[in-house]
């Protein structure tokens, strides 16, 4: 990074540290494959370390005034945004995802901030008269306590700031452990949270690639009351398990398989639009990402050709490079994936429109790719495909189509594209997701409850829900 204040060590209660016995691990520029930088490999010791300093500093937060802990949100706020250009080039180095869309991440990850520094002043409680008229009911909202926050790679900066700021907004100290492919952005934007006033000991991370022997040693300590994760699908339910030993409240966001549906009257500019957000944010690593793409029959061969066009115009490359839009994917087992499912696909009879073979040279790369008449049964219609890759489906039966979409065990979002206002409310409805984009590629804003249905996840996250999350609800029967 050419930056030597970058920081690559453990953040325990305000310190910077080594971890046990110096351990360190690399982290590795997808669009190289070079080792960008070595990082404190955190040991079950250092993230007890880290729970002994958050369990110390809970009480204090809990009882700071709500009008602190939004200042030194909004202050993080600031510093981020003033940071923006050297966040975004660290998210790209070590993400790989392209500048622009690293810069937007970064603005979206520092609207956390903003909006729960909003929040913190507005933790309502309620009084009412019991029906019987005897005594009066009392709510309150209090600090759950100590949160693990357990981050994904594929947005290092908006992930972590989505589940810090809300805890912190509700009073909770919290041990964060990012994603080993992606611990530097999070490190940095602890960094920020100190600079803005944090007081020690709140705010902990954990950079490690002990994942399952870190967070399960944390999920059995009783000063874990909450557990925050963005995931898989298969390890959320490993983690719900360790989590019911114990009864810790959980928030999880998992995984998803999104349907894209574009009916014959939508607008096509615009569905092409939205697709090409839908479908490439992140070179298709986000768990919102359009997985599936059902297309009324008459309109599949013009959208098919169009977004042939479109992705096909894209330049795939560093992203550093401006012009870039598609980058490197994350690793080598995530590119391994996509083109086990994208060769599945066609041995089964789907066509390549666009794309589907390997680039020669170094890095993770994979083209964007169009694949028409996939099977409605097709494996890559199954899984998450975490890659640049549309498989197209053509349909002529509404109502056969949503059972399509609705049979998976994902229910995170769906996106839908018409011009009858009525039709796409109704289906909306019948979509079984958490979420729905209707004439839009893009349904992620912090004021707004994000979250899915099924294995997609328990809870959500962003708005007032999200800081809800953290606080339990104390009833008093009180009479005067």
């Amino acid at each position: 990074m050419g930056n030597p204040a970058l920081q690559t060590g453990l953040l325990i209660g305000g310190d910077w540290r080594a971890a046990a016995g110096d351990a360190r691990f690399e982290v590795h520029e997808p669009a190289t494959g070079t080792v960008l930088a070595n990082v404190a490999d955190a040991t079950v010791d250092d993230a007890l370390a880290a729970l002994d300093a958050a369990h110390r500093a809970q009480p204090g937060w809990a009882a700071q005034a709500p009008r602190r802990r939004s200042d030194i949100l909004r202050g993080a706020y600031e510093r981020m945004l003033a940071q923006a250009d050297r966040l975004a080039e660290l998210i790209v180095r070590e993400n790989g995802k392209p500048i622009a869309e690293a810069r937007g991440e970064v603005v979206y990850a520092a609207e956390f901030f903003r909006w729960y520094a909003e929040e913190a002043v507005r933790i309502e409680g309620q009084l009412l008269t019991a029906p019987a008229g005897g005594n009066r009911i009392v709510t309150l909202q209090q600090p759950i306590g100590v949160a693990l926050l357990v981050t994904p790679w594929n947005f290092p900066a908006a992930m972590a700031t989505r589940k810090i700021a809300p805890a912190l907004a509700a009073g909770c100290a919290v041990v964060l452990k990012p994603a080993s492919e992606t611990p530097l952005t999070a490190l940095a934007v602890a960094e920020l949270l100190a600079e803005a006033g944090l007081p020690a000991g709140v705010a902990n991370v954990v950079p490690t690639t002990r994942n399952a022997e870190v967070v399960s040693a944390l999920l059995r300590d009783a000063r874990v009351r909450k557990l925050s994760f963005t995931g898989s699908t298969e390890v959320g339910r490993l983690l719900l398990a360790q989590a019911a030993q114990r009864v810790v409240k959980c928030s999880m966001e998992l995984g998803g398989n999104a349907p894209f549906i574009v009916f014959a009257d939508a607008d096509l500019d615009a569905a092409i639009e939205g697709a090409l957000i839908a479908k490439l944010r992140h070179n298709g690593e986000a768990c919102t990402a359009a997985n599936r793409f059902y297309v009324e029959q008459p309109v599949v061969e013009d959208f098919t050709r169009r977004l042939s066009t479109a992705m096909g115009a894209l330049k795939m490359g560093n992203g550093l490079d401006p012009d870039v839009r598609v980058g490197p994917l994350v690793d080598e087992a995530t590119r391994a994936k996509v083109v086990r499912l994208v060769d599945a696909a066609v041995g089964a009879g789907a066509r390549v429109q666009l794309g589907g073979r390997l680039p020669s040279g170094p890095g993770f790369f994979y083209p964007a790719t169009v694949l028409d008449c996939v099977a409605p049964d097709s494996p890559i219609l199954a899984e998450e495909i975490f890659g640049p890759v549309a498989p197209i489906v053509a349909f002529s039966d509404t109502e056969e189509m949503i059972r399509h979409a609705n049979a998976t065990e994902y229910g995170l979002v769906a996106y839908v594209y018409t011009r009858d206002l009525a039709r796409g409310l109704r289906v909306s409805e019948a979509l079984e997701t958490g979420m729905v984009g209707l004439n839009r590629g893009l349904v992620s804003d912090p004021a707004a409850p994000f979250g899915g249905v099924k294995q997609s996840g328990i809870g959500r996250e962003g708005g007032h829900h999200g800081l809800l999350e953290f606080t339990e609800t104390k009833y008093i029967a009180v009479t005067w």
